[in-house]
């Protein structure tokens, strides 16, 4: 970090009915500290298809898997909406807690922005993907609660910052 400013931030974004929220905090937080943002998205629900390229996906080939493609297309919508540079959306395949950590260690993030929950219910008590970045990251995570918004009248607030100090 440069003058205790963020100068590189990564959003994990999961397609969760509560990204958006994510996003546009990730995204703020970017212009407040006039940081680089990147984007993250990790593939842990669809077979991968046997490639060339390895684990990181080209965004701009196209794919006859489905799934995929709209997977995709949702990384470009979030990405084009909060004005990422389309060479810093990556999408992988893997566990998500260490893809997010491992991108963040490749790409010199100083803050993972990352939602508590995803999709993946019961696996959420054994081991979240915020928990395990939390806990393994080696820059500062930011971990925002995503409540039921029919529970509640706001949809989130941030409940975990880490700082690497």
């Amino acid at each position: 970090m440069n003058n205790g400013n963020y100068q590189h931030i990564l959003l994990a974004v999961d397609f969760s009915e509560h990204g958006n929220h994510v996003a546009r905090k990730a995204a703020h937080l970017a212009e407040l500290f006039r940081a680089k943002l990147s984007m993250i998205h990790v593939l842990d629900n669809i077979p991968m298809p046997d490639t060339a390229y390895g684990t990181t996906i080209a965004l701009d080939e196209y794919s006859t898997n489905e799934l995929l493609e709209a997977e995709k297309f949702k990384l470009k919508q979030i990405g084009d909406g909060l004005n990422v540079d389309p060479t810093r959306r990556w999408m992988v395949w893997g566990v998500p807690g260490q893809e997010i950590v491992r991108m963040a260690e490749r790409e010199h993030i100083d803050l993972i922005v990352v939602g508590s929950h995803g999709r993946h219910g019961l696996a959420l008590l054994l081991g979240s993907t915020a928990s395990n970045v939390l806990h393994h990251a080696g820059c500062d995570v930011l971990a925002m609660r995503l409540h039921d918004e029919a529970a509640h009248e706001r949809p989130s607030e941030e409940v975990a910052f880490n700082p690497q100090g």
